[in-house]
């Protein structure tokens, strides 16, 4: 079950480093723009705000392979508060933002979450 929790704590990281790339780095381009819909008009006004956005994906991600690279019990600690911070992050997205992002973001949180938890 630890492998399991490992590698579902490893795909949520990889996740938000998809996210952090898309949102600093592509959201003026067709990816970025594509996943809200936005015209270049509307993605180059809000291109400031995404890249925050993505910075702190950054952070998620940074925190959960500390996670997996720590020893215990830091390296638990740091997946159990960096997946609640994920699925709390993804509960609020989907009330004030779009509800994909409960499919998205909380989900597979709560499910590595649920992991680690278990196979601890």
């Amino acid at each position: 079950m630890e492998t399991l929790a490992n590698v579902l704590v490893g795909l949520v990281a990889a996740l938000h480093v998809y996210i952090l790339v898309l949102e600093m780095f592509l959201w003026t381009r067709k990816p970025g723009r594509g996943l809200h819909g936005f015209d270049p008009e509307m993605a180059r006004a809000t291109a400031p705000l995404a890249a925050n956005q993505g910075l702190y994906n950054g952070f998620l991600a940074a925190g959960l392979v500390w996670g997996l690279i720590a020893a215990d019990p830091t390296g638990f600690r740091a997946q159990v508060f960096f997946l609640s911070c994920v699925v709390v992050a993804g509960v609020y997205g989907t009330v004030t933002a779009n509800r994909r992002i409960l499919f998205a973001q909380a989900l597979p949180g709560a499910v590595a979450l649920a992991a680690v938890v278990i196979a601890r």
